[in-house]
């Protein structure tokens, strides 16, 4: 399928341009959709893919979050657990239409060939994980897709407030209790199950865990590279338990990554 970059990212910019750009979640949603994108990008060059599949992944960066501006419009929140799941969102806003509106995905593309592969990537690219029956050329989108959206998170956990992401203070971040549940999915080296995050760190560190399943060689550089998975792990944590806790996990992700050969 052919993509057409300028007339795809005038369509998103047509599209945002619906909502209100003071409010600083929609402000961290577009900034965030276009990293997502350029990551996207990225990774599908290092794996030596085509031109045209380089594009196609380009594009699924674009697309993936457009669920989330309906999602703070409706319910003023970036919570699935306490809205509605924005991945599905998303593809409905793409491909069913949404609040009366019709579907928008011809907007960004015409070519319709690529559309059953477009929405599966958009509906699972937040999921925990991935269905094992899916073919190959589907998965290894998906996987570019969860691998850039992953490291984008960790940047925006450190250059966008807390308030806008978790709608608390930063203050009462750092007073959170860590969930001995939570810390265990970090030792096993697994992202965390959204039922298994209790508290403000929680969250935290299971943004952090994302670092165990990034699944391309170039999304683990890209995430060291920007460093922000390091200054989420070293926050100043009120409590004495949960400041070592984050200092030993520190040390326990830097030794891995070494061993690896992704940090000196």
């Amino acid at each position: 399928m052919q993509i057409d970059r300028n007339h795809a990212g005038q369509a998103f910019t047509t599209y945002v341009s619906a909502y209100d750009p003071t409010d600083p979640k929609i402000a961290l949603k577009v900034q965030h959709t276009w990293r997502v994108a350029d990551l996207c990008q990225r990774i599908a060059q290092s794996l030596g893919l085509s031109p045209a599949d380089v594009d196609l992944a380009w594009l699924l960066g674009l697309l993936h979050d457009v669920g989330r501006f309906e999602q703070v419009r409706v319910y003023g929140t970036f919570e699935d657990g306490k809205s509605v799941s924005h991945a599905a969102l998303g593809a409905k806003v793409l491909f069913d239409g949404y609040a009366g509106q019709p579907p928008t995905i011809r907007s960004y593309v015409d070519d319709p060939s690529g559309d059953e592969l477009i929405r599966t990537t958009i509906e699972l690219h937040s999921s925990w994980r991935l269905p094992q029956d899916q073919d190959e050329r589907t998965r290894t989108f998906c996987q570019i897709l969860r691998d850039a959206d992953k490291i984008d998170i960790l940047k925006v956990n450190c250059i966008c407030s807390v308030e806008s992401i978790y709608g608390i203070s930063y203050q009462q971040m750092l007073e959170s209790q860590l969930s001995p549940e939570t810390e265990s999915w970090f030792w096993r080296h697994s992202c965390v199950p959204r039922g298994a995050r209790h508290f403000p760190a929680d969250v935290l560190l299971g943004h952090i865990c994302f670092m165990w399943e990034l699944v391309y060689p170039e999304s683990i550089r890209a995430a060291v590279e920007q460093g922000y998975v390091f200054q989420m792990l070293e926050r100043p944590w009120t409590r004495p338990e949960t400041l070592a806790e984050f200092q030993r996990m520190d040390a326990h992700l830097r030794g891995w990554l070494r061993e690896n050969g992704y940090l000196e």
